[in-house]
């Protein structure tokens, strides 16, 4: 008897998690085209077009920028084992599930790692950075995340690169979650190697991670005394690919490769300052509803990502039967928390193409009312009236 298989159908869904975000219809339709050779002339001309596009949203002039073939894990991974030999001190600022990551990876690697650890939901202090880098001896590089995923909280980072200097060592940034929505300053900030991902502030679908490795940091991948410890991820072979030489190293996602080219094309259409403006404005809006509703923010005050809100679950309430209303009833998709801060927040992203004013009002609607029809006091209305006031401040004229 003959296997049959239903057509694909998945649901249309409003992603306001931490990611993926929605991705747009220029997006989609660019994914359409023809696919080609991974070394074919026209594939050539996009992917020299997708390095300058990126170098325009790093702000950077470094040579070395492409899209590795892998999720945003897979840029961790490059920055780390090309830049890790066995035996070398690190410090890593670990605030999250995605510091924690980083410092598990260079421990794997054969690194002595030196953690700066801190309360999921605040940030690490420059002096405390320093302290470990003076504690590291020699340390090779320092690794923090920019925005962390996990909790909400947006690291400071301007300093971090020329403190990272001062005591011999490279700096290593996890934009993962910044790219696309705030300011990532590659060349002022002095950092050496940055890698960040598709699925997020680019809104593309996942699959690739944009990297971009400083002069200082080649340099240091160059005069490496062993190999890479992975084939896959050995940037001085992949660069002999995205480079002059072409020099076949693995078949490249091209359809991917469409995805991120008019992405990236999307945001220099729109405009950093713009885009920033525009995660900020309905960040703002989001966290005012939020805070009518009474739902307190996880992160440090202060320091709280305008492209991702964490806030703490209301006491009594299975925080996963929310959720699951919101996609059967709105087919509207936030996340739960991770680690120690599972069964504990929401999280609650307004990324890329999912910063939108009518994403805001339908998020803020939605779970006033799945929150009342299980049981808790609330203002009904303030919520969207709080964001409707927030919208006013940021108004033109």
């Amino acid at each position: 008897m003959a296997l049959s298989f239903p057509e694909l159908q998945p649901g249309v869904r409003i992603l306001m998690g931490p990611g993926p975000s929605n991705v747009s219809p220029r997006v989609m339709k660019a994914m359409a085209s023809p696919v080609v050779g991974h070394l074919d002339p026209d594939f050539i001309r996009t992917m020299e077009d997708i390095k300058r596009l990126l170098r325009i949203v790093f702000n950077t002039a470094n040579e070395i920028t492409f899209p590795v073939s892998g999720t945003g894990s897979a840029g961790m991974e490059t920055a780390l084992t090309n830049l890790i030999e066995e035996g070398d001190a690190v410090v890593i600022a670990a605030a999250g599930v995605f510091g924690e990551r980083m410092a598990d990876a260079a421990d794997r690697l054969g690194a002595r790692v030196q953690r700066v650890d801190a309360p999921w939901g605040r940030i690490i202090e420059p002096e405390r950075i320093e302290a470990a880098l003076k504690a590291a001896g020699q340390p090779k590089l320092l690794a923090i995340v920019h925005a962390e995923t996990s909790t909400g909280a947006y690291q400071p980072v301007d300093g971090l690169g020329a403190l990272a200097h001062r005591h011999g060592a490279l700096m290593v940034l996890d934009a993962v979650t910044s790219l696309g929505c705030v300011p990532v300053e590659i060349d002022r900030w002095e950092v050496d190697a940055c890698y960040s991902c598709t699925q997020k502030g680019l809104s593309a679908p996942p699959g690739l991670s944009p990297v971009t490795f400083s002069e200082r940091a080649m340099a240091a991948v160059r005069a490496r005394k062993t190999k890479c410890r992975s084939w896959y991820f050995d940037l001085g072979m992949i660069e002999r690919y995205w480079g002059a030489e072409r020099l076949y190293h693995h078949t490249a996602p091209i359809t991917m490769n469409y995805a991120l080219y008019e992405a990236l094309r999307a945001v220099v259409d729109e405009g950093l300052e713009a885009r920033f403006k525009r995660h900020r404005d309905n960040a703002a809006a989001l966290q005012a509803g939020l805070a009518a509703m009474g739902l307190e923010p996880a992160a440090q005050e202060g320091y709280r990502l305008p492209q991702l809100a964490v806030v703490k679950t209301p006491a009594g309430i299975e925080e996963a039967q929310v959720r699951a209303a919101l996609l059967r009833d709105y087919n509207l998709e936030i996340a739960g928390g991770l680690g120690p801060f599972k069964g504990q927040v929401w999280r609650i992203g307004t990324l890329g193409e999912s910063s939108r004013r009518e994403y805001v009002t339908l998020a803020l609607g939605a779970l006033e009312t799945v929150l009342a029809s299980m049981g808790v006091e609330l203002s009904r209305g303030a919520a969207l009236a709080a964001a409707a006031e927030a919208y006013r401040r940021v108004a033109p004229g």
